[in-house]
């Protein structure tokens, strides 16, 4: 059945429920690329910076190895490394509150905003797939009634009822319900998959946090 045709035959109602559908798969499915476009690959990064950094002499390589790479982990160096070198440099650097604080506390504020930076992109646009997949199901269910709704009173209108005057307006109808499932189930599976990945990609950067945070107490400590 041609999409096209199917839009002409309908009224003004189902033209609307059906181009809301066809503009959230767009959406959904650009969504999708862009997440997982980001997100292939990520885990092998990670893992690469992190033998950089552990290979490292001493901080300022390490922070010139951050510099080069793009991984998640790279970022929260590039975050963490400017800031604690400023505080071991000379404490009096640091203005505002964070000057009063230990550098125990210094560290975990500062390893703390920069994970949740770091994290806060790879969360955009699953509201949206969330969205998509809950409501697209019923914005379908709720073009499959208006069309048999309107194919019922064309047929009382017409005074006559057979298989033929039935079935075709009918299975026009359900179309509707067939393409909101179309939109929703992608949109589903993708926001389980990528929540997943992400979900990944925090616990490696909480495990290496700790690492990290360790490590950069005890340098301060041993200086």
């Amino acid at each position: 059945m041609d999409l096209f045709h199917l839009l002409e035959q309908q009224d003004m109602v189902l033209r609307i429920s059906f181009s809301i559908l066809i503009l959230m798969s767009i959406i959904s499915w650009s969504i999708i690329f862009i997440r997982l476009l980001k997100l292939v690959g990520m885990k092998g990064k990670n893992k690469k910076m992190l033998n950089a950094f552990w290979q490292s002499n001493n901080i300022k390589e390490a922070q010139e190895k951050a510099d080069k790479d793009r991984s998640v982990i790279s970022s929260v160096l590039r975050k963490v490394l400017p800031s604690y070198l400023k505080y071991q440099q000379n404490k009096t650097a640091v203005v505002g509150l964070q000057a009063q604080l230990s550098l125990k506390d210094y560290l975990t504020l500062n390893i703390s905003n920069a994970i949740t930076q770091t994290i806060r992109p790879f969360e955009s646009g699953l509201v949206a797939l969330a969205s998509i997949g809950a409501v697209a199901p019923f914005i379908g269910l709720f073009g499959t009634v208006w069309g048999i709704f309107n194919a019922l009173m064309d047929i009382s209108q017409q005074g006559q009822v057979s298989i033929a005057t039935v079935s075709a307006p009918i299975g026009e109808a359900l179309v509707a319900t067939a393409m909101g499932l179309f939109v929703a189930i992608p949109a589903v599976l993708a926001y389980n998959a990528i929540t997943r990945l992400n979900r990944n990609i925090s616990q490696d950067l909480d495990s290496f946090a700790h690492d990290l945070y360790i490590y950069l107490l005890n340098h301060q400590e041993n200086k």
